[in-house]
């Protein structure tokens, strides 16, 4: 059995999981979908101090209580994984970014995905960037409730640099898990680490929302 710990991308929330976990639950595991702060149960906590280190304190405190823990970032929530597993190496056994950002010790979600840049310019009340696109999700029924998840997110989200500088996290085995279908996210992929497995998935960014099995698939190899 092992432990699964999946971390949702910017505007979205815990339930964009909701057809990945009862998966991986089936199979014998142990499955967290938290919410983070100012998102799906904790929207009323959305304010302009809400930033990237909000974040990787809310997986932090999963963390505390737990061991030998696959950790799952999708998007943006490759750089919250990357703070916790640099806060709390011992706790993890795999880290897996999910068509993730891969950040460099000192960068910003911005320094990943420049067009992230525009949008900080562009927000609401100078704090606030609406969700941008449909993140590869075409069919009807699955737009309307992506749309009934989706929150804003903070500025200071994309704007904090992320800390990593603890040696011990350098030695989590990593896989990295491309979308390969749909819109382009702007996502900037670098070069992969030899040794460290790379998967693909023929659809777009959202692929729990769109191709579940096949993620699951993907997360129980990994694991």
């Amino acid at each position: 059995m092992s432990t699964f710990l999946l971390v949702h991308g910017a505007w979205h929330s815990g339930r964009s999981w909701d057809r990945v976990v009862p998966l991986l639950e089936s199979a014998g595991h142990r499955v967290f979908a938290p919410s983070l702060t100012g998102y799906g149960d904790k929207a009323h906590l959305l304010s302009p101090e809400v930033g990237l280190g909000t974040h990787i304190d809310d997986i932090a405190g999963v963390l505390e209580d737990e061991h030998d823990v696959v950790l799952v970032g999708h998007s943006y929530a490759g750089m919250v994984i990357s703070g916790a597993a640099d806060r709390m190496p011992e706790r993890i056994a795999r880290l897996v970014f999910l068509d993730a950002m891969v950040p460099e010790d000192g960068e910003t979600a911005a320094d990943v995905i420049p067009v992230t840049k525009q949008l900080i310019d562009s927000a609401v009340d100078g704090w606030r960037v609406p969700p941008m696109g449909l993140f590869g999700v075409t069919d009807p029924d699955d737009v309307a409730w992506l749309r009934s998840m989706l929150s804003d997110q903070p500025v200071r989200c994309l704007t904090e640099p992320v800390r990593l500088d603890n040696p011990a996290a350098k030695a989590i085995p990593r896989t990295h898990i491309h979308c390969v279908g749909g819109e382009p996210t702007g996502i900037t992929r670098r070069p992969v680490p030899a040794g460290e497995p790379v998967r693909e998935l023929p659809t777009g960014h959202d692929c729990m929302i769109t191709m579940p099995a096949e993620l699951t698939g993907l997360l129980l190899e990994a694991a």
